[in-house]
């Protein structure tokens, strides 16, 4: 009989259905700088897209990652 270890283990996979194993987040500059850089706009309006991004994400994605609780607006979630 399997442990219920072995049995309960999900993965997290990307959308191209790669094993995200290993691999964290950049951070929000990180990202910010990105989204600035490919829309050629300034870094102050990249930051409020990932806000607003941040804020809508749902209270399943905020109890995955609970930092989303650090920006203003987000749902604490239950």
């Amino acid at each position: 009989m399997e442990s219920l270890g072995k049995m309960f283990v999900t993965k997290a996979y990307d959308k191209k259905g790669r094993s995200m194993k290993g691999k964290s987040h950049p951070g929000f500059a990180a990202v910010q700088a990105k989204i600035a850089k490919k829309q050629g706009i300034s870094k102050d309006r990249a930051g409020a897209i990932l806000a607003a991004g941040a804020r809508k994400a749902s209270s399943k994605a905020v109890k995955a990652n609970p930092r989303l609780k650090r920006i203003s607006g987000v749902k604490k979630g239950k």
